[in-house]
């Protein structure tokens, strides 16, 4: 969606569709380039303008003076944003086969997922859904790599002096995720902490990884809670306390999250560098295919511009990892259907392993990287009922406020220095703020003071 902060729908009106035909082919060998295609979608465009019903596009600055890709670019791009929808859709397929719906897929379990693998009923999961499974990913595949990657490119390239804004908070954090075994010791895909220089990358290697667990800490300082504190989240409570807003107090109802007593930002960027830094070779493969893809376009247009691995850095590097980032998943895709085919076929047809709940006073962490980066959830249970419960989530990490030493989250450091054209029409501010993939939803939940009965859910 943060296309739109780039891409003048309007503008794509004016374009010449043979000479974003043109510029198509040179761009990629996508089949769906062609003059037709092109027109088709143009026409669209003006019905939805026409209409006046813009729809997704109806909020957008269009005519911005920040806004300057070429109207074929733009005719190109947003052509290729009515088939990522399509391709959303198929994708999204997949979670439907494995989990009923998306998002909130409803088979997961304790231990495992709740779906029966027997290759005689057509009511589970058998190898005619793997296989059809298996084909809309290689679908997907192509749109990525020959149509996604290239666009983020190629446009990143037209907007290359905004590999100088946005950096903000530059230390990275990522986990490693797809855990190949079942104690959590062996990952598909690597993670780790950089403490502001890729040179100085540390792995985290396990679930179990003391490292990680000891440095997680979150601040209140300046959030609408009670109290002043920086505690672990096995030791933090959520007692909510709002104040009007206050500049050199509380202003925010989000906690500040910091690993090793300082602010990082979590998310595509992070993983990616961190991958990187791992010596991950598909994440170096799509990298450097991305900084490629750019450069040759800068040279195409007769810039002298270049970009690097440290132009990530940066607001267009967010959304530049992201696209590195859908790649390399991808790749990893694969690589899972595979791994679950093969078990398959030496007969481990297991779904899920049976949970044990140890007596005691237990302390527990589980973490993932999810879509916006490093989810954490922190459990303390005595005697196997729930005496703490924390999460630590992704937007938590980089739309927190200033911490305790009122440094500067990473959503607000990023934020100084970015140019503004029109201050009644902030697009740049929108622009560093959606390459994060802002989601507040996940970073404050909803209280009732009161103490009120919301659900009750019975465990069976």
């Amino acid at each position: 969606m943060s296309a739109l902060d780039w891409v003048d729908i309007v503008s794509a009106l004016k374009a010449d569709v043979k000479a974003t035909a043109s510029l198509a082919q040179k761009l990629s060998s996508w089949p769906d380039n062609g003059y037709t295609e092109l027109k088709e979608s143009q026409d669209r465009l003006k019905t939805f303008v026409g209409s006046g019903q813009l729809g997704v596009f109806s909020s957008g600055y269009w005519g911005h003076p920040a806004m300057k890709l070429p109207p074929e670019v733009n005719l190109l791009a947003a052509h290729h944003f009515l088939q990522a929808l399509e391709y959303q859709k198929n994708i999204n397929k997949v979670v439907a086969i494995l989990g009923s719906k998306t998002p909130h897929i409803q088979n997961l379990a304790v231990g495992g997922v709740a779906n029966p693998i027997n290759l005689d009923s057509q009511s589970t999961l058998t190898m005619e859904r793997l296989y059809y499974i298996k084909t809309l990913i290689d679908e997907v595949g192509d749109f990525i790599k020959n149509v996604y990657m290239v666009d983020v490119a190629a446009v990143g390239a037209l907007y290359a002096d905004w590999t100088g804004y946005g950096a903000g908070v530059t230390n990275y954090l990522s986990v490693p995720t797809m855990p190949l075994d079942t104690s959590g010791t062996k990952f598909a895909l690597p993670g780790g902490y950089i403490p502001g220089d890729i040179s100085k990358f540390k792995p985290i290697t396990s679930f179990k990884d003391e490292y990680f667990k000891k440095n997680v800490k979150e601040s209140i300082k300046h959030s609408w809670y009670k109290g002043d504190w920086d505690r672990h989240p096995w030791e933090e409570e959520t007692v909510p306390a709002y104040s009007d807003f206050e500049d050199n107090g509380k202003y925010s109802w989000i906690k500040s999250p910091t690993f090793n007593g300082e602010h990082a930002q979590v998310g595509p960027l992070a993983n990616v560098l961190c991958m990187y830094a791992a010596g991950h070779k598909p994440t170096q493969k799509y990298t450097k295919k991305m900084l490629d893809t750019a450069n040759a376009v800068l040279s195409l247009v007769g810039s002298n511009a270049r970009v690097s691995l440290n132009s990530l850095h940066s607001t267009i590097g967010r959304i530049a990892a992201r696209a590195v980032r859908t790649a390399v998943l991808h790749n990893e895709l694969i690589n899972q259907w595979q791994l679950l085919v093969d078990n398959i076929g030496k007969g481990d047809y297991k779904t899920f392993n049976k949970p044990v709940f140890p007596k005691g006073e237990q302390r527990g962490v589980g973490f993932h990287e999810a879509p916006r980066g490093m989810l954490s959830h922190w459990v303390v249970i005595d005697d196997g009922k729930i005496k703490n419960y924390q999460c630590v989530v992704p937007s938590t990490w980089n739309a927190g406020p200033r911490n305790s030493t009122d440094a500067l989250g990473p959503y607000e450091a990023s934020l100084v220095g970015n140019p503004i054209a029109d201050p009644d029409k902030p697009l740049e501010v929108l622009r560093t703020i959606h390459s994060f993939d802002p989601c507040i939803a996940c970073a404050v939940h909803m209280v009732d003071s009161n103490s009120k009965e919301i659900v009750k859910i019975r465990a069976f």
